[in-house]
């Protein structure tokens, strides 16, 4: 899955999935795709990440208690 980082706007290839969906995860695995070639996978905060289009990743998946905060 391709996410961007916030601040740059890079294409993020994400490599562990269940990770992002995850919300006990608060940073997943993945490599900037930037210039020529992907760079090595590393450790990417989901603060520092949003879809291309610029829309926030879901709450669901970021915040533990989403469903307690609901009420």
């Amino acid at each position: 899955m391709l996410l961007a980082e916030k601040s740059t706007g890079h294409l993020v290839e994400i490599s562990d999935i269940k990770a992002l969906y995850d919300p006990n995860e608060s940073a997943v695995t993945g490599s900037v795709h930037y210039g020529e070639e992907a760079q090595d996978p590393e450790p990417i905060a989901k603060t520092e990440l949003a879809f291309p289009s610029g829309e926030p990743l879901p709450q669901c998946w970021t915040d533990p208690d989403f469903r307690q905060k609901q009420s």
